[in-house]
């Protein structure tokens, strides 16, 4: 069976060392949260996740769902899991606390986010869509609905959940068809179906808050006439107590690969109560707040499931006893070595240890400029930091859960025979990791997002927020001339060539023909995402290598130099395939003859 402890050793070292984590106590309204404050609070989260949340992963897997005369059942030990997780105070840990949150940084809260990902991932979605529901509307929703809704669900007494798919749209939401007719007394009757709802019905909390995208009977055509609406699962009472049962009801569960223990419903609106969120024809724009909330979050999934496999698979690697050592025997008084002194077995663990601790860092980069763009006193800091993120979410998305994926399979592999049976829990691994490069806009949206909207957007802008540091970086490295460093910066030198060539490349052809920068989309957010992580590995290697040998009794830096190294030697280099790639261009894709597919 799976075990899993929450890295906190580098967690930490990511948040104050990487990220000047001591910084986020001078930004206002985060006075408090120093490293005194934000460690408990961490070693908190571990402990719930480790000894509640973790043994709950593979019994929900193993039992799932149920619906039975419209009411769905979670899982043996999930409502008692969610009732600690609540009292606990973690479903509002980074809200505002003018409606009972705590306010904690989002790189912290980023952070907790993952060690829940990794401990249990279906259960991660019920507090997850509730709080991408509070991100939408706190920013778009009236004052009266921020105070009706927004106290229960940062309490986690109520939950939320997004209604976007409907059978004959996903990505194209112009195409959907949920009608809202408006009522005398300002509110109005939704009416349609939507699929693949995560907790869209579950047991869980008192209420379901839905928010919900339809058209007005005056829509104009297309994704320019929709709008956001609030429909409760209950109606609320004006005491904030819960009133009678709404025209909303599941008629479905979905039977799924992965996440069985995430209610995944089938929602029908019948005349649902329900009120606009922000203005009329204007949802998608309120909507993407929650997107994209849930876009970075859908990233910490993949890292998440990535360190649960990485840390079962050299678990299994250190017993395994098969073979001897190519160079002789390791454990001579043994009738064979174990696995991990296999030079392919080490390939896949320095895999998935490498991908997992530099996404880590890259979600952590994302959080602290969320945090800046929120809480920053000079409007301009704030603005920088909003392109950044802005800038990075689809590449978090895709990458994370690329790579989370691929490192799941890994894991399986590590483990052979024994990782394809349910014993030790790898397969789970790779079943439920598996949707998070679909759901929140599959990740070739998420590249043709990359290449379409943010490379282009006000001359480039975005691209600076990423470009400008990093080639500061390098040419101030460069000049050190520091010999240790070097084997690091080359190589990141090298690839941030090619991103800027590549980058000017998919501008050109995309100008020319929008299909030549769609052929190039995937490969590009790939060799972008790799290259951010060779700068973030060459940082951790820098802060590493000034470490002495008395400042790292448990060889945690000295790990980190060569878990650098390995990147940059082989895994980095996929950058000049990918690089080749985009160069060649879309003609052999796009020519084609379609009768031949």
């Amino acid at each position: 069976m799976a075990s899993y402890k929450a890295p906190l050793r580098d967690m930490r070292f990511v948040l104050f060392e990487l990220m000047d984590g001591d910084e986020l106590a001078s930004l206002p309204g985060y006075e408090e949260f120093t490293r005194d404050l934000i460690d408990p609070i961490l070693e908190e989260a571990a402990k719930l996740c480790e000894e509640v949340l973790h043994p709950l992963n593979r019994t929900g897997d193993e039992e799932g769902c149920t619906l039975e005369n419209g009411v769905v059942r979670t899982p043996k030990g999930f409502p008692e899991a969610y009732r600690l997780f609540r009292e606990g105070g973690w479903t509002s840990i980074a809200c505002d606390p003018a409606y009972g949150g705590q306010g904690l940084p989002k790189a912290v809260d980023t952070l907790i986010v993952e060690m829940i990902c990794s401990a249990n991932l279906s259960f991660s979605l019920y507090p997850g869509l509730t709080a991408g529901a509070y991100v939408s509307l706190s920013n778009y929703g009236s004052d009266e609905l921020k105070q009706t809704y927004l106290p229960k669900m940062v309490e986690g007494v109520w939950s939320g959940a997004m209604c976007l798919t409907e059978p004959q749209c996903g990505t194209d939401l112009g195409l959907l068809r949920t009608r809202a007719i408006p009522e005398a007394d300002g509110s109005y009757k939704i009416t349609g179906a939507k699929i693949f709802i995560s907790a869209g019905e579950h047991d869980l909390t008192e209420n379901i808050i839905y928010l919900v995208l339809a058209r007005l009977p005056d829509a104009p055509k297309g994704i320019k006439g929709i709008s956001l609406f609030l429909v409760p699962k209950y109606l609320v009472k004006d005491d904030s107590s819960l009133g009678p049962r709404n025209g909303v009801a599941c008629g479905a569960i979905e039977h799924k690969m992965g996440i069985k223990a995430s209610a995944t419903c089938v929602m029908n609106f019948d005349e649902a109560k329900g009120w606009l969120v922000g203005e009329p024809h204007k949802g998608m724009r309120a909507m993407f707040a929650m997107m994209n909330a849930e876009r970075l979050a859908v990233g910490m999934q993949g890292l998440g499931v990535a360190e649960a496999s990485y840390q079962g698979a050299v678990a299994y690697a250190r017993e395994r006893l098969q073979g001897r050592s190519l160079s002789g025997a390791k454990h001579p008084d043994k009738p064979a070595d174990p696995i991990i002194v296999h030079p392919d077995v080490r390939r896949m663990l320095l895999t998935q240890r490498a991908y997992a601790e530099g996404c880590r860092a890259l979600a952590a980069w994302a959080a602290k400029n969320l945090d800046l763009q929120q809480r920053h006193p000079d409007p301009e800091a704030r603005k920088e930091a909003e392109d950044f993120v802005a800038l990075v979410t689809p590449v978090i998305k895709a990458l994370l859960t690329d790579l989370g994926s691929e490192a799941a399979n890994l894991g399986m592999q590590v483990l052979g025979g024994h990782g394809y049976i349910r014993e030790h829990g790898m397969e789970q691994y790779v079943r439920d990791c598996r949707i998070a490069q679909i759901y929140e806009g599959t990740n070739g949206v998420q590249a043709l997002d990359l290449v379409g909207r943010k490379l282009p957007a006000d001359a480039g802008r975005l691209l600076r927020r990423f470009f400008h540091p990093v080639s500061a970086y390098i040419e101030a490295k460069t000049q050190q001339n520091d010999k240790a460093l070097a084997e690091f910066v080359q190589p990141l030198g090298k690839a941030f060539v090619r991103l800027q060539q590549a980058t000017a490349q998919v501008a050109r052809a995309g100008l020319r023909n929008p299909e030549e920068a769609g052929a190039a989309a995937t490969d590009y957010l790939r060799l972008f995402g790799l290259t951010a992580l060779a700068y973030l590995w060459t940082r951790m290697a820098e802060i590493s290598l000034a470490k002495t040998e008395a400042d790292d009794p448990d060889g945690f830096y000295a790990a980190k130099v060569a878990t650098a190294r390995f990147y940059m030697q082989r895994l980095l280099p996929q950058t000049s395939a990918l690089f080749s790639a985009i160069m060649a261009g879309g003609a052999s894709m796009m020519a084609f003859e379609e009768a031949a597919f």
